[in-house]
């Protein structure tokens, strides 16, 4: 009789149109955490290829030695609204987040576990295709292209240095789930799980894992329209999911460094600048709020009142990086006073 409320480990697999790698993938994953105490939660996205039927089946012979929990969706919602039911129907110390297509190797899942357990400071851990010494299979230019760019979106929106944000293997304790509150149902659940850990203080760490691409033939569901859907998810969970104050700062900061940029080049390459600078503004507001990015900005606006030409355009340079210094040393004083959220 398994006891569910003891589980160290619940594994949720979200399923849909997998029947080729079912039986593959719950033999590997009793072969590598047969001596773990585990419960596995698998959530139909509502199948119709006949994976609800073999998972059926599976749970009904129930030959595992781990606890098989079968959660059916009437219809299907996505891969996030998979994820979140089966994080809310587990009941492990740690979630480890499982594709059932096996592009990812169960074996690497059991050595993030490893180390997960024995290092109690590390409270969620991400697999990356992109560290190098696993073994890879060779992925189309588009897929990778994409990955890498949001990955290095998410970087510069959340002051992160993550290699493969949209990594499917995960796992995270269960002080980490408590803290964050998921709402995207399709693939871009990836993008909103990041972004909550990293708003909610938590260092996410990265091991290498194995990767082994399938096309669309072989059953791969992600399409070209999900990774253009990214972007958008990158946009709402950095600019539009935010308080007040940060909306405010990036207002603020955007106005500002469009102002400053009204002043380089002329016609279209003026244009050009005017856009960049406000993007570069809102990306400051981000990460400085209102008082820091006064700061900066009375920083730059010393820095023209010196020289002329190219000489005003380094001296402005020259200033926004000695703000910028001293905006970070502020917002650390300040980070455990009551004015912290204003820095």
């Amino acid at each position: 009789m398994h006891q569910e409320n003891s589980k160290v480990l619940s594994i949720v697999i979200p399923v849909f149109n997998e029947i080729n790698f079912l039986n593959k993938l719950f033999d590997q994953i009793e072969t590598y955490f047969n001596r773990e105490n585990i419960e596995i939660i698998v959530v139909d996205d509502g199948s119709t290829d006949g994976s609800s039927n073999l998972l059926n089946e599976l749970k009904k012979k129930n030959h595992y030695k781990f606890l098989f929990k079968l959660i059916k969706l009437d219809v299907n919602y996505g891969k996030g609204k998979a994820i979140q039911t089966g994080i809310k129907n587990s009941h492990g110390e740690y979630i480890l987040l499982q594709d059932a297509d096996l592009e990812l190797d169960i074996k690497d899942a059991k050595e993030m576990f490893d180390i997960i357990k024995k290092n109690k400071e590390i409270k969620c851990i991400f697999g990356s295709r992109y560290l190098s010494g696993k073994l890879k299979k060779n992925n189309y230019f588009f897929n990778n292209l994409v990955g890498k760019i949001n990955s290095l979106i998410f970087n510069i929106f959340f002051s992160q240095s993550l290699s493969d944000v949209h990594c499917g293997l995960k796992i995270l304790h269960r002080s980490v789930i408590e803290k964050i509150k998921l709402s995207v149902n399709d693939f871009g659940i990836e993008i909103d799980l990041a972004s909550q850990i990293v708003r909610n203080n938590f260092f996410i760490y990265e091991f290498g894992v194995s990767y082994f691409f399938r096309s669309k033939a072989q059953g791969k569901k992600i399409t070209w329209i999900d990774g253009l859907k990214s972007f958008y998810y990158l946009l709402k969970v950095r600019f539009f999911d935010n308080s007040y104050s940060t909306n405010i700062s990036i207002l603020f900061s955007s106005i500002y460094m469009a102002y400053v940029g009204s002043f380089f080049g002329m016609g279209l390459g003026n244009t050009l600048i005017i856009i960049i600078f406000a993007i570069i503004g809102s990306i400051l507001g981000i990460h400085f709020k209102v008082l820091s990015s006064t700061i900066i900005f009375l920083f730059i606006y010393i820095g023209s009142l010196f020289g002329q030409g190219n000489g005003t355009t380094l001296s402005v340079i020259f200033f926004f990086f000695l703000g910028l210094f001293f905006a970070n040393k502020l917002k650390k004083y300040f980070l455990k006073s009551s004015f912290k959220n204003y820095f």
